[in-house]
């Protein structure tokens, strides 16, 4: 039945309502083949379109029948209930396609529509109907009618609601067309046989705002959580009990006995553990030396103490001679004086070997305020349980900035995305000693020069391999030495601008850090719904080896035609210091703000009513919120965009 040919139908929702008339049109059609799958269709679609028809108009005799939609067993007839309701709340055709499977297999994860059509522009909404592991056998295409519509729908695997502009639904399906071939590029039907695993999550995190997608991909790949955290953690309580089978009271504290505490923990589980995770940097080591232990999955433990060494990490890089290492001012003194006669060459970066968010990382032009960073710096951790006063030093790299995301299997990069980082107050040229590197915004994707994202991508993929890693997931930063490009501002908007007398010189990268996990949760989620990819989900199957590689390769695979927005992870750092007196600032500010809304894609407030602020020159590196800010038409229009946040965003203090 073509979808231009309508019919009137009477669709029964519950037993208490009367049937609910529209006209509607069915249409089966192919899966779209993309360039990475010109081979057998993964899918095939049905494409319902509802035209509401207002009761006692001349359409109520002319109904084929009553189809009756069972919404408390079917998802899927419980969708259409909704999209029929949501017709009639807006009055418009509305249309719903559902997918069948065309291949027999395992779904890679069961929120597979969710996750890859998250801010789609043609999905409204979208549902998957599977269960996490489920097996599909593949539903032959065919023609739909009134008569057989319920029973087929019942065999679907995923919804998208959208609503059509017009009575005409053709621009808007074709438009999904190319958004499902698009983001369903990659193998969400597997063979098999995937079996549910279980895995030992250490540290919690600190709530779920900053840990919810980590929790919904274990759950969607089928993978069992057992907690692993310190007694009276927020997870421990019964209203968290779906995200996890189990919470085990741990002391998690980092020091000689973590690994043996981890153990001991494992083998006293009553079921067996299958791998372990955690993403927070200074615990990487013991996870690892406790799976070794266990005969579990890991990349080396030595690998792990490297990355977490930002001393160590620079030693192993060919221009490892430029930079030194010491732990107090004591041993500077000493290294100064054997490299005399050769002078160190000005500006240089001071920062702990064990540091974290660009804290205590200073820029320095003399020796006096060498000196003073050497002592700050050493003193940062000295008191820690992991006690560490190695300080770093190396060469101020006047180049930009980057955040890239790689991901490794057994040597092999299967995926790779680089970020801007946009210059921090450290940067200015006139920058003190006390100007800091906190982060400002993030913007992705990179506009650098694409010779250049390839000897970053070449040379970061050496440093990893070179610190002894084969396969995971790795948040590094690194700076563009001797770029073609500068950060400038045009018409009051900083960007990266081609420089008007390019080097000479041979563009390289310059390692800062390599992080064994997955970017901090702000990017990690923005990386997710640029590019579709789920780092949580990555480092989840790799925990669990060889086995889960077929998985692996298939979540790595980004949208087909690159991100589907520029978006710019946007920090609100603290100006001021005080009592903050405003409820929820960033709440506030898109109160006051409505229009930014739809260019607001995930936001957060930190510092809520009654937290102390401490200001610019504090300590600790805590920002009163972030935006995550969107455009679909440029990178301009994104900055933009962030320029009008940053210059109207306000709180207010007691």
């Amino acid at each position: 039945m073509s979808s231009q040919s309508r019919v009137v139908a009477a669709f029964h929702t519950a037993p208490e309502d009367k049937p609910t008339l529209v006209q509607v049109s069915f249409e089966s059609r192919p899966e779209t083949l993309s360039p990475s799958n010109t081979s057998q269709p993964r899918y095939w679609a049905l494409d319902v379109v509802l035209f509401p028809s207002p009761e006692g108009s001349s359409h109520e005799n002319q109904s084929t029948g009553i189809i009756q939609l069972d919404t408390s067993t079917s998802p899927q007839h419980a969708f259409l209930a909704d999209g029929l309701k949501t017709a009639r709340q807006w009055s418009a055709p509305t249309a719903l396609r559902f997918i069948f499977p065309a291949q027999d297999g395992q779904v890679t994860r069961s929120d597979f529509l969710e996750q890859r059509l998250e801010y789609c522009e043609f999905a409204t909404r979208a549902v998957s109907f599977v269960s996490p592991l489920q097996a599909l056998t593949s539903i032959a295409l065919c023609q739909v009618t009134t008569t057989n519509i319920a029973n087929l729908l019942t065999k679907s695997i995923g919804g998208i609601l959208t609503k059509l502009a017009s009575n005409d639904p053709s621009p808007v399906l074709t438009g999904l067309d190319k958004e499902l071939s698009n983001k369903l590029s990659f193998p969400w039907i597997v063979p098999g046989p995937l079996q549910r695993k279980r895995v030992a999550w250490v540290q919690g995190r600190e709530n779920i705002d900053v840990s919810r997608r980590a929790y919904e991909a274990a759950r969607a790949l089928g993978i069992t959580l057992v907690i692993l955290e310190n007694e009276g953690h927020w997870l421990q309580d019964e209203k968290w009990s779906d995200l996890r089978e189990s919470f085990v009271p741990l002391d998690i504290e980092i020091d000689d006995g973590l690994a043996q505490r981890i153990v001991d923990a494992v083998r006293a589980y009553s079921h067996p553990i299958d791998g372990i995770v955690t993403i927070s940097d200074f615990r990487l080591p013991a996870i690892a030396k406790a799976c070794e232990m266990l005969g579990l999955p890991t990349a080396p433990y030595e690998a792990y103490a490297i990355a977490k060494d930002k001393g160590k990490t620079r030693m192993l890089e060919p221009d490892a001679h430029e930079s030194f290492a010491v732990s107090s001012v004591e041993e500077l003194q000493s290294a100064l004086a054997s490299r005399l006669p050769s002078p160190l060459q000005f500006p240089l970066i001071v920062k702990p070997c064990h540091g974290y968010n660009s804290d205590c990382v200073s820029k320095v032009w003399n020796e006096r305020d060498l000196a003073e960073a050497v002592r700050r710096a050493s003193a940062r951790h000295a008191d820690a349980k992991d006690a560490n006063t190695n300080v770093v030093i190396e060469p101020y790299i006047d180049g930009p900035e980057v955040d890239i995301n790689i991901v490794l299997l057994d040597g092999e990069m299967i995926s790779c995305e680089i970020s801007d980082e946009f210059p921090s107050d450290g940067d200015a040229e006139d920058a003190d000693f006390y100007a800091g590197f906190q982060e400002t915004k993030t913007v992705m994707p990179s506009s650098l020069p694409e010779n250049e994202k390839q000897v970053l991508r070449e040379s970061l993929k050496k440093s990893i391999l070179r610190q002894g890693f084969q396969s995971g997931v790795f948040h590094c930063e690194a700076r563009v030495r001797n770029s073609r490009v500068r950060y400038a501002s045009n018409d009051g908007i900083l960007d990266l601008q081609t420089k008007p007398d390019s080097p000479n010189h041979e563009i390289s990268a310059y390692l800062h850090e390599i992080n064994a996990r997955p970017p901090g949760y702000l990017e990690t989620a923005a990386v997710s719904m640029a590019y579709g990819l789920d780092y949580f989900a990555m480092r989840l199957l790799l925990s669990l080896g060889a086995e889960e590689n077929t998985r692996v390769r298939a979540l790595a695979q980004p949208f087909l035609s690159g991100p589907q927005f520029h978006l710019s992870i946007t920090i609100m750092p603290q100006t001021r210091a005080g009592i903050m007196k405003t409820e929820d600032a960033a709440e506030s500010f898109l109160d006051q703000h409505p229009d930014i809304r739809k260019q607001v894609v995930d936001y957060e407030t930190q510092m809520k009513k009654g937290a102390v602020l401490e200001g610019p020159a504090a300590a600790s590196l805590w920002w009163i919120g972030y935006f995550s800010l969107i455009s679909r038409e440029s990178r301009q229009k994104c900055l933009e965009t962030v320029d009008f946040v940053h210059k109207n965003f306000s709180y207010e203090l007691e």
